[in-house]
């Protein structure tokens, strides 16, 4: 992942960007299994994770990231709006009728830190279990009470308090949201040089 990191500031093209995405996902995705517990053996293939797939999600871990990923998504749009960016417009996104680029940019650095940890979480504190899902042919889906128990994790992940990197008080991730599409509003009008990723350590 480091070696990655370090050839994206090489990347001379979108499409260049793009393969080393998906590699570096390939490498997270793989490992996420291994932060997963199961309560007993029965349990285990409920929540096995091999690697990441959606439209459809096809098992439980799949169907609560793809719909962690569109709160989030939800609530980036929402910030982009109150910044006044419009979120349709994007950098790394391509515009496409109905997604919101932007949101879905800044969303970027915020997927493991917000929704890949309230997954595991709500995984490993029993918060949804296998009674949470419905299955219809290939597609894995959350029932209505599975949506609110997940939505549950997520919101106590927003409200979680964490220190800035830059200005060195402690806000929840709610607020970095904001924090984090202002100063993406201060590059674009050349207050800042370059944005400023979010980093916990």
């Amino acid at each position: 992942m480091k070696r990655l990191s370090r050839q994206v500031a090489d990347a001379g093209s979108l499409d260049t960007l793009l393969g080393l995405e998906g590699t570096a996902a390939h490498y997270y995705f793989s490992n996420l299994s291994g932060m997963l517990k199961a309560e007993d053996e029965a349990e285990s293939p409920t929540f096995d994770f091999t690697t990441r797939n959606r439209r459809p999600p096809r098992d439980p871990v799949n169907a609560l990231l793809s719909f962690g990923y569109s709160l989030l998504a939800r609530d980036l749009t929402i910030t982009c709006h109150v910044v006044g960016f419009d979120p349709f417009i994007g950098f790394y996104h391509q515009p496409r009728f109905g997604r919101p680029a932007l949101a879905l940019d800044l969303m970027e650095g915020f997927r493991p830190l917000i929704v890949d940890s309230a997954v595991i979480t709500a995984i490993n504190t029993r918060m949804v279990t296998r009674d949470d899902f419905i299955q219809v042919g290939p597609s894995v889906a959350l029932t209505p009470k599975g949506r609110k128990r997940f939505i549950t994790a997520y919101e106590q992940r927003m409200e979680a308090l964490v220190t800035h990197p830059i200005f060195g008080y402690r806000v929840n991730y709610r607020r970095v949201l904001e924090i984090q599409a202002r100063l993406l509003a201060r590059v674009v009008t050349g207050e800042l040089p370059r944005y400023p990723g979010f980093e916990t350590r």
